[in-house]
């Protein structure tokens, strides 16, 4: 199956792209989520119509993820959680308690936006934390996890 790109798709392809993917990929996921419209004659010309139109709004996306993207360089958040003596939690740390923390200190990001490198943390210390804000912007902070009482 052909379809046309209107963002950026990682490990795809960049925005205007004509691809092949398995047909279930764009039907089920491309197509559906407005990241994808089917390669068909009438979909090209109308895409090289509204191609400005649709450059100018995900270059609009690209600003105002730059924009949250300034608010959060060089973020540090503590997270709490239950741990043993050896330092190991009681459970682990995981996207959901990442976001929580950021709410708290009035950031709100979802948790899809968040990348937990190492996977969801189980020991207590210092990790770093990607927020993917949009698939060009991405800010790195800091995650400390600490023990609760």
């Amino acid at each position: 199956m052909k379809v046309i790109l209107l963002e950026k798709v990682p490990h795809l392809g960049d925005f205007g792209d004509e691809v092949s993917v398995k047909p279930g990929f764009g039907r089920n996921y491309l197509v559906p989520q407005g990241k994808a419209v089917t390669a068909t004659a009438a979909n090209r010309e109308n895409f090289s119509q509204q191609r400005t139109e649709l450059e100018a709004a995900a270059l609009q996306q690209v600003a105002a993820a730059k924009d949250r993207a300034e608010k959060m360089q060089d973020l540090s958040i503590t997270l709490k959680a239950r741990a043993s003596e050896e330092k190991k939690l009681y459970g682990s740390v995981a996207a959901a308690e990442v976001v929580a923390a950021l709410k708290e200190v009035g950031i709100v990001v979802t948790k899809k936006e968040v990348r937990l490198t190492a996977g969801p943390i189980h020991f207590l210390g210092e990790y770093e934390v990607i927020l993917a804000l949009h698939s060009a912007v991405m800010v790195p902070i800091t995650a400390i996890v600490v023990a609760s009482d």
